[in-house]
């Protein structure tokens, strides 16, 4: 699998956790802030568009929506 094909899967996995959640951006720069990440709106917005965030901003997304585990097809 090629970098842009794991960048785009990221990218989805992230937008479908948040779906579930019923989270949008704007309420996860809320969020994020209630945890001390000052995150604005265009910058999340960005991140996640292009599935280029780093693993941490992940799991600061996951703990924002009160995720505890994710799973991962097996491609």
């Amino acid at each position: 699998m090629e970098r842009n094909e794991w960048s785009t899967k990221a990218s989805r996995l992230l937008k479908a956790e948040l779906d579930l959640a019923g989270v949008s951006y704007s309420e996860l720069v809320t969020r994020l802030a209630g945890l001390g990440i000052e995150e604005s709106y265009k910058g999340i917005a960005n991140k996640i568009n292009r599935g280029a965030f780093s693993f941490s901003f992940f799991m600061q997304c996951m703990k924002a929506i009160d995720k505890k585990t994710i799973r991962l097809d097996s491609e």
